[in-house]
Formats: C-alpha cells, structure tokens, sequence
C-alpha cells in the first residue's frame, strides 16, 4: 500500500510527521523554556487572564491584572463583583463589556458547580460561560500541566498553515491535526513555542525567513 498523501505539501502523512518531530526540536532548541507569558499564581488567576486576552496583547493583560487579582482574590469575589465596576477596571483590554459579563458568569458558575475551584477537566471547562477549547487548553496545561490538545490562537493557526500542518481554518481541526502530528507530550509546549515564534519571527507582515529557524522545514519560506 502507497503511503497517503496529504493535501497541504503533498509529502505521505509518514513524512509529514517525521518533519513535524525535526519542527518541535528546532523550536525546543530556539525557545527552551517556551510558556505562556500570562502573569498568574493560581488556575482562576490563568483562567481570568486567558479571558482578558482576547483580542488584546499578554503585555497589555499583565499590566491590568497586577491590581484585579489584588482586589478579587477568589472565585466568589469575582463572582459578586459589580459589572459596571468591573468593565472599568478592564476597560484597556478591550470587549470590556463582553469580558466582564464573562468573567462574572463564568465565576458564578466555579462558585455554585465547583466549590470556586478552577476544574481540571476540558468538558466541564468549555461548560463555563465564555471559555472555548483555546481557553480551556491553556488552563489545563499551563495551570495543571495536563495535555488536553493543543493552543490554537491565530499565530498558531497561521504558522500551522505556512508550515504545511494542516489545511483546515476552523481551530478544533487544525489542533485535532496537530494533535495527530505531534506527541501528546509536546502537545503543551508547542502550543505556547508557536505563539513565541510568531510573535517574534514568523511576524504576520513581515515573516524573518533568513532569520527563522523553521525555514528548511517550510514549505512557505522564501530564505534562500
């Protein structure tokens, strides 16, 4: 039987995967300590923060929650804040509105489901109002080393798809296509090694080809 192809570089999925394990050990040699760059001390902290950053810089999320964990120390304080008050106190992340109600909702139901504590699971996760897959990813494997999948935000998405990993858009299949690709046990660091590196190297605008450490396995690249 021939080895199958895949759409996305024509390579037999056998290969696909030998250049995803040569992609994870570049990237573990450039990003030894890959994490996410979120600032927390406990889950509910990650997983108020994950919330933040939609649509908004880590930076810009660490610079607020400093003052927000200091007032809210719990599951129930949060949970029993005022709306209006806190859309103020998180107005600079953006979708103030949106956040806020989330982050409210999503404590109530930690206080009245879980005994305030964060769970560890992904089913009851994504159960939370406002947490989806990426959120409860991240939760779980930065707040509980637990590799339920892969982080999929939009650096993740991008790199994914100029490294010839997939060629889905929706974010469930492109991390149930990593997921096939990679080892469970890189599930957690690639995620946030991907992220880094699309920050700093595989800029959106202006990729580094030259610079990257990824060109000899991209299909995409233009280093020469």
């Amino acid at each position: 039987m021939k080895p199958k192809k895949t759409a996305t570089t024509g390579e037999s999925t056998s290969a696909r995967k030998g250049r995803s394990l040569r992609i994870v050990k570049a990237l573990r040699r450039e990003y030894p300590d890959a994490g996410t760059a979120l600032q927390f001390s406990n889950p509910l902290q990650l997983l108020i923060s994950v919330i933040l950053s939609a649509q908004c810089t880590d930076v810009r999320v660490n610079m607020v929650t400093p003052m927000l964990f200091k007032k809210y120390r719990s599951a129930n304080d949060f949970a029993g804040a005022d709306q209006g008050t806190l859309e103020t106190e998180i107005h600079s992340t953006g979708f103030f509105r949106n956040k806020a109600k989330s982050i409210i909702g999503c404590c109530r139901a930690l206080v009245e489901n879980h005994g305030g504590n964060v769970p560890s699971s992904m089913e009851e996760l994504v159960a939370l109002p406002g947490v989806g897959r990426k959120t409860a990813n991240c939760v779980l494997g930065s707040a509980f080393g637990i590799a339920s999948g892969v982080v999929v935000d939009t650096h993740v998405a991008r790199l994914a798809s100029l490294l010839g990993l997939t060629k889905n858009t929706d974010p469930v299949r492109i991390e149930n296509d990593l997921c096939g690709l990679f080892p469970r046990e890189e599930w957690i660091y690639l995620g946030n090694a991907l992220i880094l590196h699309g920050r700093r190297v595989c800029v959106a605008r202006r990729p580094k080809c030259r610079e990257c450490v990824l060109s000899r396995y991209c299909p995409s690249s233009t280093a020469s």
